[in-house]
């Protein structure tokens, strides 16, 4: 569920996205609203930043954390700026533009946070930005698990967002790796709809899965009350049941 205007308008922050290929997604702010800030994190990475919303989200729920925000595409890099310098947490934000895979980072992190391209074997849509910021053509799975080993603390932990086919394989890949699934969110976009988005969370620790489920929408079309409740910090004219 995309977000097509220009800019979005939350309660706190304004994102401009025009020169994105990425635009707001409702199954990215259920992303930000729902991935736990587990108390000792204080070091943020979200990859593929886009418009920096994951950040701005984050940066919101938690006064404690600062975020680097990397994003491949120069105008994208450049767009997530200007939405940074604009909220009321330009200081604790930075971006970072780079390929994650190579750039010379100067600490670890507690939380990596990234809603990655995941497309691996649809077809290409010519136009060569929303191809990489969509499919798998420059961050790859096994690419992606390893930056999580390189750069998180020894107990950090990373959130991620597929769809519901592709979180199959990459917890596979996950898992064949070493890594554990410890949260699990299922997106179902309405009552009695397959679940299309799938928001987990990995570490090294090996632990109990704790498995969540949220619908977005009830059978009248209308959100449903565990959806109001998670982004009414978020949402205008959106409050909690």
């Amino acid at each position: 569920m995309g977000i097509s205007n220009t800019w979005f308008r939350f309660k706190q922050f304004t994102i401009e996205q025009a020169r994105c290929a990425m635009k707001v997604t409702t199954d990215a702010c259920i992303q930000g609203a729902w991935t736990p800030v587990q108390a000792g994190v204080s070091r943020v990475l979200d990859i593929g930043t886009g418009t920096g919303l994951l950040a701005l989200m984050l940066a919101q729920r938690d006064p404690g954390i600062t975020i680097d925000a990397i994003e491949l595409d120069h105008e994208a890099a450049e767009q997530a700026s200007e939405n940074i310098a604009a909220s009321p947490w330009s200081e604790r934000i930075n971006i970072l533009e780079g390929d994650v895979c190579k750039f010379p980072f100067s600490h670890k992190y507690d939380l990596i946070i990234t809603n990655p391209p995941f497309f691996n074997n649809s077809l290409l849509s010519g136009n060569a930005q929303k191809d990489v910021a969509r499919h798998t053509l420059t961050l790859s799975y096994d690419d992606l698990l390893q930056v999580m080993d390189d750069n998180l603390t020894k107990d950090g932990y990373a959130s991620i967002l597929l769809p519901y086919p592709e979180y199959q394989e990459w917890s596979q890949i996950a898992g064949g790796k070493g890594w554990n699934e410890h949260g699990r969110l299922h997106v179902r976009h309405r009552q009695g709809a397959a679940v299309k988005r799938v928001v987990g969370l990995f570490s090294r620790d090996s632990v109990a899965i704790n498995e969540q489920e949220l619908v977005i929408q009830d059978g009248h079309g209308k959100y449903t009350p565990a959806f109001s409740q998670l982004l009414s910090p978020y949402y205008l004219d959106l409050l909690p049941h």
